[in-house]
């Protein structure tokens, strides 16, 4: 069965590069000194408070010449997944960046949980009826069946992978090359499902979820990712201890 969704893909295609040494096109002063400013912070943007604390320009001023860079396509507003209510503007040519967009399983400035739990079924079911099976098969498998209707990388892969294997549902190990694993190359890391198995037993320390969590570079205190907000984490603390 065909999962219909109407969001555009989440991983759009990479805009070329573009060229720092180029001449601005002629703008009056005012769209001038903006549009420059925001150009100059890349794929991070600039809010609007900073603008005018920057250029020193009047709040009427900044708002009218804003809106005729964007009518201009020039500029464009983007949304800050860390505070919603701050309007960040960057150049068109730019791609708001990971710590602005909050990365691959965001849309449009919100946790893409639709996506999320379709994938995670997907990937579920694709090891299943694998029987053992790499990230590069589930991939493969997942993008020949025609279910879903936008594209999914096969990092996004995974990581989904990953969360199910902290949650218990699958197990990682390395193909032996024999028997089960006989379709995998010797010692490369594969998947299987738990389901009508047991859980494997680990130790205390090496059960952190931490040493195995794909977005632990970008996991801080205060950040998007954070501690505070691992439900791996949190999970992992109510169980050991």
């Amino acid at each position: 069965m065909t999962v219909a969704m109407s969001r555009p893909s989440i991983t759009p295609q990479k805009r070329a590069q573009p060229d720092s040494q180029s001449q601005p096109p002629a703008l009056p002063e005012n769209e001038r000194i903006l549009y420059e400013l925001i150009k100059s912070r890349k794929n991070m943007g600039i809010w609007t408070a900073d603008m005018k604390k920057e250029t020193g320009l009047q709040n009427i001023v900044v708002t009218k010449a804003l809106k005729s860079l964007q009518n201009k396509n020039l500029i464009k507003d983007v949304v800050n997944v860390h505070n919603k209510a701050r309007k960040i503007f960057m150049a068109v040519e730019f791609e708001p960046s990971k710590e602005v967009s909050g990365g691959s399983w965001y849309s449009e400035g919100s946790l893409d949980t639709e996506f999320i739990n379709i994938l995670r079924k997907m990937c579920l079911k694709h090891i299943e009826e694998l029987k053992v099976a790499t990230i590069e098969d589930i991939w493969k498998s997942i993008s020949a069946s025609g279910v879903l209707k936008v594209a999914c990388t096969m990092q996004q892969v995974l990581e989904i992978v990953r969360a199910l294997a902290l949650d218990k549902e699958i197990e990682e190990l390395k193909s032996t090359g024999v028997g089960e694993f006989s379709t995998v190359q010797t010692g490369k890391v594969c998947y299987r499902s738990l389901r009508g198995r047991e859980a494997p037993r680990v130790g205390h320390l090496s059960s952190i979820p931490c040493g195995v969590c794909p977005r632990i570079s970008e996991c801080t205190p205060d950040g998007v990712i954070s501690p505070m907000t691992c439900v791996y984490y949190n999970k992992w603390l109510k169980l050991e201890f």
